[in-house]
């Protein structure tokens, strides 16, 4: 990452990410599409419709896992190996303590969040039982996630891309065989998605285990470093707030597609399972952005840190773009995957028409803000974020049934809070990045 040619290792680090993204969706996609052929609409609804309950309760311990990746990044760089280990090794009981956590809230905060998002009256028991099974993996999952943070510091992006390609074939294995047993779709496929979720830890502690020093987990010297977990928390929980923020934003937006029934829930969840496949593209270049920019601001290289964040945001904003247009060109094929419910698939097609294909929009904040908190700056991203997305989504929300009380009028807030969200965010990059480089002593371009 600190010497040669950026371009290509970029692409090549960022690759088996979206491969990755694309198999973890996979998770709840494959849940969805295996219901979708052996159940009903209200199941598919109940499956589908969860995203955003999921992303609100994770999205904090996500977003440590940004700052853990940040964190050790700028220690390798610096060639500091000592402070690598205390990293690597805080990391491992917040993990911990953060699946536990997460076990707790979603089986207690199921049934009310639901509730709170009016949730239909035929969908409402089908998503609380999945929730509450689905929340037994969440150790499970957060031991991949934090274990793919600090595997993605030293630049190794192919090990969690194996493990999760394993994972989702036993999903998949296991959804089918569950279902065909026990024939009660949604509780078969939560629980199909529970035991995938441990198989894929336990090869991300195996990995760990065996990495070379200083990035190798002893199971042994487990410590909590307060200087490194504060410096994690300091980047992590803005990134992690942001998300949540964010997701309480569409938990309004999908309050109100609640009210269109559970057709357009279930028509909404489809199309929504390729928006999150097309937008993993975005957090793979985010990624690297906080990968490679991290380490040469570690290491005093600030011309190469400049060059990542343009390399990155050209390669999202152009992959994702394609991305979204081909789904688009063939959106019957693609929804047909999930539902043949006319109703459905007629929701299902304005969202693509009204939200994916502006998708690529987003990679201006994204990469822009990943770049920002590459050297340590996490909360001026958030608070940008955070009003220019979800501020004006609930704004928008509000006045919805003011306007014209259409499901495209509800969904046309997201390509134009990209674009506000966007110019916010690259303006401020842009100014603090100058203030960062000028005031750091020992630079160099390379």
């Amino acid at each position: 990452m600190l010497h040669g040619p950026l371009a290509g290792k970029i692409f090549a680090f960022s690759l088996p990410l979206v491969a990755s993204g694309v198999l973890q969706q996979s998770f709840n996609a494959v849940d969805v599409a295996v219901v979708g052929r052996y159940a009903t609409t209200q199941a598919i609804a109940g499956v589908g419709s969860n995203g955003p309950i999921i992303s609100i309760l994770v999205n904090l311990f996500l977003g440590i896992a940004v700052g853990a990746n940040a964190v050790i990044a700028n220690c390798l760089g610096a060639k500091d190996d000592d402070a690598v280990r205390r990293s690597v090794s805080t990391v491992a009981v917040v993990t911990v303590v953060s699946g536990l956590v997460l076990t707790a809230l979603g089986y207690i905060l199921a049934r009310p969040i639901l509730e709170a998002m009016s949730a239909p009256a035929d969908v409402i028991d089908l998503a609380e039982a999945y929730l509450k099974i689905y929340f037994l993996g969440m150790p499970f999952m957060m031991v991949y996630n934090f274990g793919s943070a600090i595997m993605r510091s030293v630049g190794d992006t192919a090990k969690p891309f194996w493990s999760l390609l394993i994972a989702t074939i036993c999903n998949l294995a296991l959804d089918v065989t569950f279902i065909s047993m026990f024939r009660s779709g949604v509780e078969a496929v939560a629980w199909a998605t529970v035991l995938s979720n441990g198989i894929n830890a336990a090869l991300m502690v195996g990995f760990l285990m065996h990495e070379k020093e200083p990035v190798r987990l002893r199971m042994t010297h487990w410590r909590v470093s307060r200087r490194y977990l504060g410096r994690m928390l300091r980047v992590g929980v803005p990134a992690g707030l942001q998300g949540m923020v964010f997701s309480m934003s569409n938990i309004f937006i999908q309050s109100a597609i609640n009210g269109f029934g559970s057709a357009a829930v279930a028509g909404s969840a489809a199309a929504l399972t390729f928006e999150c496949y097309c937008y993993y593209i975005v957090t793979a270049f985010c990624a690297a952005t906080i990968a490679f920019s991290g380490q040469n601001y570690g290491a005093g290289q600030y011309d190469r840190c400049r060059r990542t964040f343009g390399i990155c945001m050209l390669y999202s904003v152009v992959l994702c773009g394609v991305c979204n247009l081909l789904i688009a060109w063939r959106q019957e094929a693609c929804v047909s995957i999930y539902t043949t419910d006319p109703e459905a698939m007629r929701y299902a097609f304005t969202r693509i028409r009204t939200v994916l294909v502006f998708q690529s929009m987003a990679s201006s904040y994204e990469i822009a803000g990943a770049y920002m908190r590459s050297f340590g700056w996490s909360v001026l991203p958030m608070v940008l974020t955070i009003f220019g997305t979800c501020v004006l989504r609930l704004g928008w929300v509000a006045v919805f049934a003011r306007v014209e009380d259409t499901f495209r009028n509800l969904l046309l807030i997201y390509p134009v809070s990209w674009g506000i969200t966007g110019v916010l965010v690259l303006t401020a990059a842009a100014v603090v990045s100058r203030r960062v480089f000028r005031r750091a002593p020992g630079a160099t371009a390379t």
